[in-house]
């Protein structure tokens, strides 16, 4: 889509002026400056995403709409996680980070920082394996995907 003021706000007054529901959208410049990427994840039937493509490619800032779910392609999500780390617990968590490569990047004498890339599925894993009491903060990115090996998106 066009890197320009008020682009975002249309795709999303889009999505919730016909009830659609955006579970994880994420924007950012791309090498070309006057170009952004929109990776947005929704749910819906085959005919409804059909609608939602349709939809967006009337919108005049969006230059090209692609699914990546009809190819092969990698996707990932940031996640970032304050959690309570004192006394054996400490060992523990980094324990659990070291099995997810995960990564500890903040440390005081109360809490570790841990970042963690990956699929949706392997952060949700991560929350579930750590003990809910130990979790501080929570913040997550929303998924990012790019189309594998020669598959590319070309304006």
């Amino acid at each position: 889509m066009e890197n320009e003021a008020g682009a975002l706000s249309r795709v999303a007054g889009l999505f919730s002026s016909r009830g659609y529901n955006i579970e994880s959208l994420t924007v950012a410049a791309t090498e070309d400056p006057t170009l952004s990427r929109m990776t947005l994840v929704t749910a819906g039937s085959d005919d409804v995403v059909e609608q939602i493509t349709k939809q967006l490619n009337k919108l005049i800032e969006v230059v090209k709409v692609v699914d990546l779910s009809e190819g092969d392609h990698i996707e990932r999500e940031l996640m970032l996680m304050k959690v309570r780390a004192v006394g054996k617990d400490r060992d523990e968590i980094k324990r659990m980070a070291d099995i997810f490569r995960g990564r500890i990047i903040d440390v005081t004498d109360k809490s570790y920082t841990i970042e963690l890339t990956g699929t949706g599925s392997k952060l949700d894993a991560f929350l579930e394996a750590m003990e809910r009491g130990a979790i501080l903060e929570t913040v997550r990115t929303g998924a990012s995907g790019i189309g594998r090996g020669e598959r590319i998106l070309k304006v």
